[in-house]
């Protein structure tokens, strides 16, 4: 074959490549392809939004709990009962109808919110651990929404929140930490991010901050 022979025949296999390259650029996507990308660039922006929407609502939590520091001064200091461990079904009468410490059982009451009863030596087991137990019964709407982003935004086994409907308080809510308490006679956000931000993650098993 001549030296223009091969010269014509490698144009000619190279313009057979590009125009390859070409269909394959404009061949329309597989629609499972075009599903996976858009799931993936959903995730992404979800991803993004709930990063930026927590630490908005942390820092909105913290600019209340700075401006209400002085209301620290109405917390109760209350005696420390010990941190005994129970034998797994055993139970223990409390002095106080909100626990701030004492013996408690092996096993502890998780962050979150709870309209089912939780037995007080989890609890307790749960303020050692750091976390901040809060008590409701009849509160606004508006305010249990407030309560559930918080215990949204603290759900950390060591620095989290546990919001628990207790029958009988009426409008009171009443916020414990270990060996600490705060009675409010409504709810009120000041004083308990106040509350929460001193106290949580400052358990006597695992300070955490």
């Amino acid at each position: 074959m001549s030296k223009a022979n091969r010269a014509k025949r490698k144009k000619n296999n190279a313009g057979a490549g590009q125009k390859a390259a070409d269909e394959r650029d404009t061949a329309p996507m597989s629609p499972y392809k075009a599903a996976f990308y858009a799931v993936l660039l959903s995730g992404v922006i979800f991803g993004g939004w709930s990063i930026w929407q927590a630490q908005s609502t942390e820092a909105a939590f913290l600019n209340i709990a700075n401006a209400h520091k002085s209301d620290l001064g109405r917390v109760q200091h209350m005696k420390n009962l010990g941190r005994g461990h129970l034998t797994p079904g055993q139970g223990f009468t409390y002095p106080d109808r909100f626990p701030t410490s004492g013996p408690h059982a092996p096993v502890w009451t998780t962050p979150g919110m709870y309209t089912n009863f939780q037995p007080d030596v989890m609890l307790v087991h749960a303020l050692e651990h750091g976390n901040i137990v809060i008590y409701y019964d009849r509160i606004a709407d508006d305010d249990f929404k407030v309560l559930e982003e918080w215990a949204g935004l603290y759900s950390n086994q060591w620095s989290g929140i546990v919001v628990m409907k207790r029958p009988g308080l009426g409008d009171e809510v009443v916020l414990t930490a270990w060996t600490k308490m705060l009675r409010l006679k409504t709810f009120d956000a000041g004083p308990a991010a106040a509350f929460v931000d001193a106290y949580r993650g400052r358990g006597p098993e695992h300070p955490v901050r």
